[in-house]
């Protein structure tokens, strides 16, 4: 109900859902819920600057700004944000994405005990990826989980799994490997161009010899 949704619930879930759509400039019908207080909160994130506006097509779309991206983690770290409501698979799928990336571990106590621990070496992180063949089996996994839950049309950003696998392994390997794995015929690793591409992106992204950059991912 509306008279639930505190500034703190209403910027953090408009924060969120501007960054599960990966920066891109997006009007406010893409990640802003019905209602007063989302709007209230939505004019208080453009006056304190932490979303960008700009235009496109003559209508205003939101990007993600840096101060946004800190007021983002801070919210979802202050103790008195808590989803009071169904919030479906897209908030849910976002929220999974945020922790992911930023290599969150969970004790088997935390969030009174429903949430144990995604660990595989005992410290509360995933476990290091040390061979190709681990990490095949585990580039193929995200592609697949990436693919599914966001509707990627078989076309899954390289920069997206990248950052899905976090410090798991490092950037040469990740290379390296990635081109592998296309050479053994399981993926094809493709061009084109990233609407609205950051350089960050850009950078996550992976060139193959000849300077070439290759964008996306499709599996063979």
């Amino acid at each position: 109900m509306a008279s639930k949704v505190t500034p703190l619930y209403a910027e953090t879930r408009i924060l969120l859902n501007l960054w599960a759509l990966d920066k891109t400039p997006a009007s406010k019908s893409k990640f802003v819920p019905s209602g007063k207080p989302y709007a209230s909160a939505l004019d208080r994130l453009t006056e304190s600057e932490d979303l960008a506006v700009g235009k496109k097509r003559g209508n205003s779309v939101y990007s993600l700004a840096e101060e946004g991206m800190s007021k983002l983690a801070a919210g979802l770290q202050d103790e008195s944000f808590r989803f009071s409501t169904n919030i479906g698979p897209k908030t849910t799928n976002a929220l999974l994405s945020w922790l992911r990336e930023k290599n969150v571990g969970f004790s088997a106590s935390h969030s009174n005990g429903q949430a144990p621990s995604d660990s595989r070496d005992g410290n509360g992180s995933a476990a290091s990826i040390e061979s190709y063949e681990d990490f095949s089996k585990a580039a193929l996994s995200t592609y697949d989980r990436l693919n599914r839950d966001y509707n990627l049309g078989d076309l899954v950003p390289i920069y997206r799994i990248r950052r899905e696998m976090g410090d798991r392994l490092s950037r040469q390997n990740f290379n390296e490997w990635l081109l592998d794995v296309q050479a053994n015929d399981l993926i094809q690793l493709m061009g084109g161009e990233l609407s609205n591409v950051t350089a960050d992106q850009l950078e996550d992204s992976v060139a193959i010899p000849g300077g070439r950059t290759r964008f996306y991912v499709k599996r063979l």
